[in-house]
């Protein structure tokens, strides 16, 4: 079996479907994220991928394996909701909504593609949504704490969401996040 020695990223521009590579591997979007795994690449070979950390390949990016060889990650077609919203200022809101939740979403100028998921389709119609299923590569954004290849830094996400004081007087009140009066 032939090990993966070497991660590099996809180049910017780049068409990573046709290039110069002895091989490929079309994975989901939790696919690609591997610590240790074996992976069957599309002409049966067997691959180990061994990395010191948890990574996110992405798509595009290429796998360097012991024998010189070059495999090209891509991304698999999934099932997925394409998200359309009434205009810039809402589309906005609805990739707040999703963000809040850390929902993996790629992000285009007219919509927003997430993993289908039928709890967040409702939860995108009630906000004014339209909402349909598709089928594609899913090539979210990559997290603001990844590295090139998206390996995770050490961020964590334990963090306390609760937004309320109470005062020595004794009463209590929430942060309001709405606008103030002459905030735009």
């Amino acid at each position: 079996m032939l090990k993966a020695i070497e991660i590099l990223p996809a180049q910017a521009g780049a068409d990573p479907v046709s290039s110069d590579t002895d091989g490929a591997l079309f994975l989901t979007h939790d696919a690609r994220h591997v610590r240790r795994r074996v992976l069957e690449l599309d002409d049966g070979r067997r691959v180990l991928i061994d990395l010191p950390e948890p990574t996110m390949l992405n798509h595009g990016d290429t796998l360097v394996l012991e024998d010189g060889a070059r495999v090209r990650i891509l991304a698999a077609e999934e099932d997925l909701l394409d998200i359309r919203a009434r205009d810039a200022v809402h589309l906005t809101e609805l990739a707040w909504h999703i963000g809040n939740r850390h929902l993996a979403a790629e992000i285009r100028p007219d919509r927003i593609r997430i993993l289908r998921d039928h709890v967040i389709r409702s939860m995108l119609e009630t906000l004014g949504a339209t909402v349909a299923d598709t089928r594609g590569r899913f090539v979210p954004v990559r997290g603001a704490y990844s590295g090139p290849s998206g390996q995770s830094h050490g961020h964590s996400h334990e963090h306390s969401h609760q937004h309320s004081h109470q005062h020595q007087d004794g009463h209590h009140h929430g942060h309001d996040q709405g606008d103030a009066p002459g905030q735009d």
